[in-house]
């Protein structure tokens, strides 16, 4: 049987029997037991009912997150010319054309979020073996191939955060920080949970959303009632 140090055991009683609880219980919850001593952040898990392995059942997406998420991102850019100048005025942290491309390839990859122009991608496209692994290939789907950088290099600096299902069928993602107003909190938790639901696929059959858990990045989880979540 495992052995748990005196704050996790702690933390792991006070979620026992605790299940199917509203967003704003979850919250609470995990705030009270969040004692690391660095600012931890609340992660969402979501067990939906597709199969990315078929290209009609694959979720992917963005949201805007009403409250941010407490992160510093770094954000690449792959741009020439004025739109470079426009990343760097947008406050991108690394721009460029094949010098970049370079880098990367050496190995270096100093970035969250990484953007491209469209007449970017032949280059970009070479990257695709590093960048798409760590789920950071630029893609029009989710407005990370654009010729409106400013706008997308303010959306990844605000707090925008980008989902894909991986192979379980499973979502995971960084929501905002255990510091935050409950409030904002559970703002945040909607808004990501509403996205995802937005994003449903034409080959999801049966139940979409089987199961929402929330955890701090050091704490247990606790499982959300779905219906609350969803607003249902």
């Amino acid at each position: 049987m495992a052995k748990y140090g005196k704050r996790t055991t702690a933390a792991r009683a006070a979620f026992a029997g605790k299940s199917m609880v509203t967003v704003e219980e979850a919250v609470a919850l995990i705030k009270s037991v969040a004692t690391a001593k660095f600012d931890e952040s609340l992660e969402i898990a979501m067990n939906l009912g597709v199969d990315p392995r078929h290209a009609d059942q694959m979720v992917r997406g963005t949201v805007n997150l009403p409250n941010g998420t407490g992160k510093s991102v770094r954000v690449a850019v792959f741009a020439r010319g004025p739109k470079a100048e426009e990343a760097l005025a947008a406050g991108a942290d690394v721009v460029g054309a094949e010098d970049l491309m370079e880098i990367v390839q050496g190995g270096k990859i100093d970035f969250d979020r990484c953007i491209a122009t469209p007449d970017m991608m032949p280059v970009v496209g070479r990257l695709g073996k590093v960048l798409g692994p760590r789920n950071l290939m630029p893609n029009p789907k989710i407005g990370t191939v654009t010729m409106d950088v400013k706008e997308a290099v303010e959306a990844a600096k605000g707090g925008q955060v980008q989902f894909k299902v991986e192979k379980a069928g499973v979502i995971h993602a960084g929501i905002g920080k255990v510091s935050f107003d409950d409030g904002k909190l559970a703002e945040n938790v909607r808004s990501f949970v509403d996205a995802v639901s937005k994003a449903k696929p034409s080959g999801s059959k049966g139940a979409y959303m089987k199961k929402i858990v929330l955890s701090s990045t050091m704490g247990p989880s606790v499982t959300l009632n779905v219906d609350n979540a969803t607003g249902q």
